[in-house]
C-alpha cells in the first residue's frame, strides 16, 4: 500500500504541475487577464526564441554519449510512421470527406512534443530527460511536418476535388520543405549538436541567458496552450474528434510504448518515448489544417479534447510504467 501511494504521489508530481499551468492559462483567458493577442505573441516568442534558446543551452552542456541513442531515434521514427499508416487506413475507411479525413489523421498522430512532451521529459528525468527529448524532437518534427502535409493534401488529390483551390502537389511540398529548413527549433538543435560535437567553447553569458529562458519557456508555453483551449468546443465534439482523441491518447501510445518495451527499451529511453508518444495533439495542427483547407473546427475540437483528457491518460501511463518499474 505504501509503495502504491508513493508511486501515485510521484505521478502527481510529474503531471499535475504541467496541467495546473495549462488550466491556469484557460482560467486567465476566461477572466480576460490574458487575451488572444497575448497568446499569439507569447506563442510566437516561445516558438521563435525562448524554446530554441532553451534547447540550445541544454544540449551544448550535455554529454551526448550518454543521451544520444541511435536505436531510440530510429525506433521513434518507425513507430510514428507505423502509427500514421494505421490512422490513415482507418481514416480512408471511415471518412469520405477529404477536409475531415486529413484533419482526423493529423490530430490522431501529431503530438505536442515541443511543449507538453518536453515538459514531461524534464519533470521525469531533469536536464538529462530534456536533452533526450530535444533530440527526439529534432527528428520527429521533420517527420511530423512531412506526414501532416501528406495527410492534409492527399485526400483532396484522390477525389474529384483535385483542383479545389489547392496548389499543385509539387508546389506544396516545396513550401513545406522551405518551412522545415527555416524551423527555428530544428536549426537551433542542429547548431547545438554541432557545437557540442566539435567542442566549441560557449561564452558563459550565453549559457546564463539560456538559463533565464529555461525558467521562462515552459511556463509561458503552457499558459498559451491553456489560453487556447475552448471548452465550448468540447460540447460540440464529433465522432471524428472523439476517435482521433482515442487514438492519440490511448491506442497509439499504448501500442508504441509496449512495442518499445518489448524491443528492450527501459528507464529514461522508455520514459521519454512514452512522454513524446502520449502528448496531446499539437496546437500547430490547427494552423496547418486551416492553411490547407482542412476542417478547422474539427482540428480545434481535437486539440481541446486531447489537451484536457491527456491529464488522465498521461498520468495513468506514467503510473503504470512506474508500477512495472520499467521507466
Amino acid at each position: 500500500m505504501d509503495n502504491f501511494l508513493t508511486i501515485l504521489a510521484f505521478t502527481a508530481n510529474i503531471t499535475l504541475p504541467i496541467f495546473i499551468i495549462v488550466f491556469l492559462g484557460w482560467y486567465l483567458r476566461r477572466i480576460q487577464w490574458i487575451s488572444a493577442d497575448f497568446i499569439q505573441t507569447g506563442s510566437k516568442l516561445v516558438f521563435n526564441l525562448a524554446l530554441p534558446a532553451l534547447l540550445f543551452s541544454k544540449i551544448v552542456v550535455t554529454d551526448l554519449s550518454q543521451v544520444l541513442q541511435g536505436d531510440q531515434v530510429i525506433f521513434a521514427l518507425a513507430a510514428t510512421l507505423a502509427g500514421f499508416v494505421l490512422v490513415w487506413v482507418q481514416g480512408r475507411k471511415w471518412l469520405a470527406q477529404p477536409e475531415v479525413r486529413g484533419v482526423f489523421v493529423q490530430g490522431a498522430f501529431r503530438g505536442n512534443m515541443g511543449i507538453i512532451g518536453l515538459a514531461l521529459c524534464a519533470n521525469l528525468y531533469g536536464d538529462e530527460g530534456l536533452a533526450v527529448g530535444s533530440i527526439l524532437l529534432a527528428f520527429l518534427t521533420l517527420q511530423y511536418n512531412i506526414l501532416s502535409v501528406y495527410a492534409l493534401t492527399a485526400p483532396f488529390y484522390s477525389t474529384s476535388n483535385t483542383t479545389a483551390g489547392l496548389p499543385s502537389g509539387a508546389l506544396r511540398w516545396v513550401n513545406v520543405l522551405k518551412d522545415i529548413a527555416k524551423n527555428p527549433l530544428i536549426l537551433m538543435i542542429l547548431a547545438a549538436l554541432t557545437v557540442n560535437l566539435t567542442s566549441l567553447p560557449v561564452p558563459g553569458i550565453v549559457l546564463k541567458s539560456g538559463e533565464y529562458f529555461s525558467n521562462l519557456t515552459l511556463p509561458l508555453a503552457l499558459l498559451c496552450v491553456g489560453g487556447s483551449i475552448n471548452l465550448k468546443a468540447l460540447r460540440r465534439s464529433s465522432h471524428p474528434a472523439l476517435w482521433a482523441a482515442a487514438h492519440k491518447l490511448i491506442l497509439l501510445p499504448t501500442l508504441m510504448t509496449l512495442a518499445a518495451w518489448l524491443y528492450g527499451f527501459e528507464g529514461i529511453a522508455l520514459g521519454t518515448l512514452f512522454a513524446m508518444f502520449a502528448s496531446p495533439t499539437a496546437t500547430a495542427s490547427f494552423v496547418m489544417a486551416k492553411a490547407m483547407r482542412g476542417d478547422g473546427d474539427l482540428a480545434a475540437n481535437i486539440i481541446a479534447l486531447t489537451t484536457v483528457l491527456s491529464l488522465f491518460s498521461v498520468s495513468a501511463g506514467i503510473f503504470i510504467l512506474k508500477v512495472l518499474n520499467v521507466a
